[in-house]
């Protein structure tokens, strides 16, 4: 697709029209097939939305580095073309950024979000600083990437799921040089700390306990500031809803498809441990 001279590719998942399509926002440097693992476990009957950002996979690099603000307008505009008006957004990692930013710039159009592995910017308590070290230049991102995604970097249960993690981001790790600066750099000039009580849709925070990237305590920032959230901590590391997807789908699909979603910020237990 082409919208506002930018050159969008976009798969459509289509469902049985009864439920509110899924809008999903994937993370830096990845094309959309990152998110199939998740989208196989998602309700069938959901049309799902995905897209590759400018610069990344088969959408080529603009002219100019475009900002969250600018992407979410053109979000906005590749729906309408699409015949969808009111969607609900799951966001990961860098997307979950976008995800924010779409949903109190078009709050009409998002029903309810899903933030995963996300946080509120740049200001936001930093991961790990060897592993940002790492991920600074294209060339240390793409030469490291997966090597990040496993083991040390996610801890937790993701020491034990390398192969799934290489699996995951070996054929999707598809980003120019420029194009991954210029998401960094939408990324390093953007916070939702000023509007994030202006988001009123109900939101479902999911971050991992082992995540080195986005620490946790991120999700809690987003779950205590946003004033319908229901935070998951979830075990496992940055990318835990992806490789374990029959665990987070049906977490997911139960919270969009549900008449009431969870109520205010309740901190869900971890499996096998009491609630707090």
């Amino acid at each position: 697709m082409t919208v506002c001279r930018q050159q969008f590719r976009v798969d459509v998942r289509a469902g049985d029209g009864t439920g509110t399509p899924l809008l999903m926002c994937g993370g830096i440097g990845t094309s959309f097939e990152v998110l199939q693992s998740l989208v196989d476990a998602l309700d069938p009957g959901i049309d799902i939305i995905r897209f590759d950002a400018p610069c990344v996979g088969g959408s080529p690099v603009g002219a100019l580095p475009y900002g969250f603000p600018q992407l979410s307008w053109m979000l906005a505009r590749m729906l309408d073309e699409l015949g969808y008006h009111q969607v609900d957004v799951i966001g990961f990692s860098w997307g979950g950024a976008l995800a924010q930013q779409f949903a109190v710039q078009h709050a009409g159009r998002c029903r309810r979000l899903v933030l995963i592995s996300s946080s509120t910017g740049v200001l936001s308590v930093p991961g790990t600083p060897w592993l940002f070290a790492k991920m600074a230049t294209p060339s240390g991102f793409r030469d490291n990437a997966m090597a990040m995604m496993a083991g040390s970097m996610n801890g937790g249960q993701s020491r034990a799921r390398t192969d799934d993690v290489g699996r995951l981001f070996r054929d999707t790790l598809v980003v120019s040089g420029r194009g991954y600066l210029y998401q960094l750099a939408a990324a390093a000039s953007w916070t939702s700390l000023p509007f994030l009580t202006l988001i009123r849709q109900p939101v479902l925070v999911m971050g991992g306990e082992h995540d080195p990237i986005i620490p946790v305590t991120n999700a809690r920032i987003l779950a205590a500031l946003l004033p319908n959230s229901t935070l998951y901590v979830y075990p496992g590391g940055h990318v835990e809803p992806l490789t374990a997807a029959t665990d987070s789908g049906p977490r997911i699909t139960q919270y969009l498809t549900s008449p009431r979603p969870y109520s205010c910020c309740r901190v869900e237990p971890l499996p096998g441990r009491p609630e707090k």
